[in-house]
């Protein structure tokens, strides 16, 4: 599903709009941002995707058998369900948008937005006064409501440290004062936008009250130095070290002093500063899949020919579910496709076409390099034949 245009699911703003008085700065509250919604998924559905293994889930109960604001992990059972009250309990699964095709189309709205910065839909299912108490997220989110209804409230912006209640599996706020107008029902198309760092506070006004959280990623400052500095490291040559030729004689063996600093400091900084790797690494941190053991390899290397006849045929691959694709152009008609942490050196052209919307047909192979690249994700899980057994033919 997708809206009819930019300007109906911001409110009324523009994209440019949007992302210059919202995006990162201040909330939005949307009303009818999908008119007529209709939700692609049922409350059973989602209690079923929560009893399997391998899906993230998370059942959170304010006043739990065990305590107050309890936190259960998936996967679930039938006899989990069934012992629940009939309000105040709510039931999290993490990147429906992997395993429903239907919640997954909903992305095509957001493509306003840079797609490696999507991390994924989660969806959440509550009776009546189901919450997960007043709290603070580190990344952007939109909030739409899918079923039922569901009250928001907002504070402002929460400093890193402010206090939270100890003891809980959850990072819930000591104290939450409402802000000013800031106090909303929200009906199924509704939708709200939260930047990083607002409290806020919903609660299910409603039975079978469902919210669809939209999140985009972030990588904070110490993932990022961390990482960067690691992919670096693995590149360096050993004998690249600290060095100090020409030195004058130090007044006194044991200080530390400013010249053995500031060569130090040049050391890294000519290491770090580096254009060029950083954009082959931020491909790679940026597309890591967000949950790695949903890509299935191949057992065996696929033949390049016997995937050319197969696409010849009239067969087409597909991006699997939770794949993440970008490109960065290097010059010269060469770009790199950063695939799930890999990146690639191929034609613009066909790095455009694979980290887009485009079939994954015949269509590609007027791209000399098609068949290496596309054998190449096919073997790693980030494409896949739309029969089920790597063993079937077409």
């Amino acid at each position: 599903m997708s809206t009819d245009t930019p300007r109906q699911l911001l409110g009324g703003l523009t994209a440019a709009d949007f992302l210059r008085d919202h995006w990162q700065r201040k909330p939005l509250l949307i009303r009818g941002a999908f008119p007529d919604f209709q939700s692609p998924l049922e409350p059973d559905e989602l209690a079923g995707l929560a009893c399997e293994d391998n899906v993230e889930a998370r059942l959170v109960e304010e006043r739990g058998p065990d305590g107050p604001w309890q936190v259960s992990h998936g996967p679930f059972d039938e006899a989990t369900f069934a012992r629940l009250p009939e309000r105040d309990w709510t039931l999290l699964v993490q990147a429906v948008d992997h395993y429903v095709p239907e919640v997954a189309e909903l992305l095509e709205a957001f493509d306003f937005l840079p797609r490696w910065r999507l991390d994924d839909i989660m969806v959440s299912y509550a009776p009546p006064g189901g919450s997960v108490g007043p709290h603070v997220d580190q990344y952007d989110v939109f909030l739409l409501q899918a079923r039922g209804r569901r009250r928001w409230q907002l504070g402002g912006k929460v400093a890193d440290d402010a206090p939270i209640l100890k003891g809980i599996d959850l990072r819930i706020l000591e104290t939450f004062e409402v802000a000013a107008d800031a106090d909303w029902v929200l009906e199924p198309g509704d939708m709200l936008y939260l930047p990083p760092g607002w409290a806020h506070h919903g609660v299910s006004q409603s039975d079978d009250c469902m919210t669809f959280s939209v999140g985009f990623r972030a990588p904070s400052a110490d993932e990022a130095v961390t990482s960067y500095a690691d992919y670096i490291g693995e590149q360096l040559p050993p004998s690249l070290r600290y060095g100090d030729a020409g030195m004058a004689p130090p007044a006194d063996p044991a200080e530390l002093d400013d010249a053995a600093l500031e060569r130090m400091r040049a050391l890294i900084l000519e290491t770090l500063d580096d254009p060029a790797q950083l954009a082959q690494w931020f491909g790679r941190v940026m597309t890591q899949p967000k949950y790695v053991d949903q890509l299935v390899p191949s057992e065996t290397p696929t033949a390049p020919d016997d995937l050319v006849a197969a696409l010849q045929d009239g067969e087409a691959l597909e991006r699997t579910p939770g794949s993440r694709f970008a490109w960065r152009a290097l010059g010269d008609g060469r770009a790199t496709l950063f695939v799930d942490g890999d990146g690639i050196a191929c034609a613009t052209a066909l790095a455009r076409a694979l980290a887009g919307d485009a079939p994954v047909d015949a269509a590609l192979l007027a791209h000399d390099e098609a068949p290496a690249v596309l054998t190449r994700l096919l073997d790693a899980g980030s494409l896949s034949w739309p029969w089920d057994h790597e063993d079937e033919e077409p």
